[in-house]
């Protein structure tokens, strides 16, 4: 993959996000062996693969860009790229409440696995469960994502 700048990964996951990631978080993980993002000017993906397994580690869009499809392409675009980087399962952690996230993620294919129970703090003090997610990469012809 090419350089991602951090600085531009912040600024996109602040306008997603109310507890946003820094630029130093950002640099670090782009330092990890495995670690790629794809990037769009709205957008982008971050995606860690460790031998045959991949995570999606962060999806963010900026609000005025939603519901345009953009979501589905990059979590397509990273889908492939960790294909190609030899990961044969994609998994990722959803807030049981992002209804959103979640239809978009069935879209692709993603089917739970698990559930963390109060994974997620909201600023009230509020936890929510993340709901594990997986996708087979070998074998998912009905609902293969796309970019």
């Amino acid at each position: 993959m090419t350089s991602v700048d951090p600085a531009i990964l912040a600024r996109l996951h602040a306008q997603a996000f109310a507890a946003p990631w820094s630029e130093v978080e950002f640099a670090d993980l782009l330092n990890q062996a495995g670690v790629f993002a794809v990037v769009e000017p709205d957008g982008f993906i971050l995606v860690r693969v460790v031998l045959d397994e991949a995570e999606i580690l962060t999806l963010a869009v900026r609000p005025e860009a939603r519901r345009e499809g953009l979501g589905g392409r990059l979590t397509g675009q990273g889908a492939l790229a960790a294909a190609a980087a030899g990961a044969v399962r994609l998994f990722l952690e959803v807030a049981e409440d992002n209804t959103a996230a979640r239809a978009l993620y069935d879209r692709a294919g993603f089917r739970q696995i698990g559930r963390r129970k109060a994974y997620y703090a909201a600023p009230d003090g509020a936890r929510t469960d993340a709901l594990v997610l997986g996708l087979d990469l070998r074998n998912n012809p009905d609902k293969a994502p796309l970019p």
